[in-house]
């Protein structure tokens, strides 16, 4: 779907990208009040609402996700597809660095290896463009960096994008209004279709990152973290085929460095899960075997206590 969604935003190219990201958030949190009233589920709020701290969270998420929408929306509508595939190429190393400058964390040499290779083929394709990719830069680090506040939020995928899109709401409507009463909005003046292009755009927006969300707490991290490479591979073939971008070499190669970064990323990653799937094994006990059934009941006392070493009432 997220792939798919590169094909959708042309549809409503009559309307400039700060008005499409408005009635995103708008009808983005119309599409998820729905399903959290299918499902009943609103004891959440109140929570949030004692969680200051939690609430600036969600609002800097919503504000950089709101970032990351409307360069997405520029670069399909303005013919630079291919600009919009290298940001979501590159986004896995960004997110490398992000975790090692907010949150300590430690490259290995591989990682270190593959965020090089990522910052030449940078260089090359500034040369290849013409100037910095500023469209892919700014994509990859404003994701990384909603990645990273909603890692420190710790919230539901629902109830966390209900929140930022409630967060943004009222900004949202009042910008629309704006533009119906100047006479610069499109959701009236268009056609009928653009309307209801517009609208379906809260659709677009909530299912992926819904089913992202359900997805995170089903799937190893390392499987979803290859699943989101379709996109960008989507987006650079729909630039190449499709919407015919100019490729000249200095872009293929340029790409082909990025594709060797990930390559040596995804590699690392794969060996790093298993040998920590191998330690983890290797450190669980050894099954011990069933102590023999005696004709006697075991009294509580006897039902409370723990071999040597291990807590009573804990579980592993």
């Amino acid at each position: 779907m997220w792939g798919l969604s590169t094909l959708y935003w042309p549809l409503v190219s009559a309307a400039g990208a700060t008005e499409v990201i408005a009635h995103r958030m708008v009808w983005s949190l119309l599409t998820v009040l729905v399903l959290l009233a299918l499902r009943a589920h609103w004891r959440w709020l109140a929570a949030l609402l004692r969680r200051p701290d939690r609430l600036a969270m969600l609002a800097g998420a919503a504000a950089v996700i709101s970032v990351n929408w409307g360069l997405f929306v520029y670069t399909v509508n303005s013919g630079q597809t291919s600009q919009a595939a290298l940001g979501y190429f590159i986004n896995p190393l960004v997110s490398v660095l992000v975790g090692v400058v907010f949150f300590a964390e430690r490259l290995r040499r591989a990682q270190a290896a593959a965020v090089a290779l990522g910052a030449v083929a940078v260089a090359v394709l500034s040369v290849a463009y013409g100037g910095v990719p500023w469209l892919s830069l700014g994509m990859a680090f404003s994701f990384a960096t909603y990645g990273a506040l909603k890692k420190l939020a710790g919230m539901d995928g629902v109830e966390s994008l209900a929140a930022e899109t409630l967060l943004l709401f009222l900004p949202a409507v009042g910008y629309i209004v704006f533009l119906q009463a100047t006479g610069s909005g499109t959701f009236t003046g268009a056609s009928p279709w653009h309307s209801v292009a517009l609208v379906g755009s809260g659709v677009v927006t909530a299912l992926p990152l819904l089913a992202f969300g359900a997805a995170a707490r089903r799937i190893p991290l390392s499987m979803l973290g290859l699943l989101q490479f379709i996109v960008p591979v989507m987006q650079f073939l729909f630039a190449w085929l499709l919407f015919a971008e100019e490729m000249p070499p200095s872009r293929w190669v340029g790409f082909a460095i990025v594709w060797c970064a990930l390559a040596v990323f995804v590699t690392d990653m794969l060996r790093h899960n298993a040998r920590t799937s191998r330690a983890r094994r290797d450190a669980e006990p050894e099954a011990r075997p069933a102590a023999p059934r005696s004709g006697r009941r075991r009294t509580p006392a006897a039902e409370g206590t723990a071999p040597a070493g291990e807590p009573v009432g804990e579980t592993d």
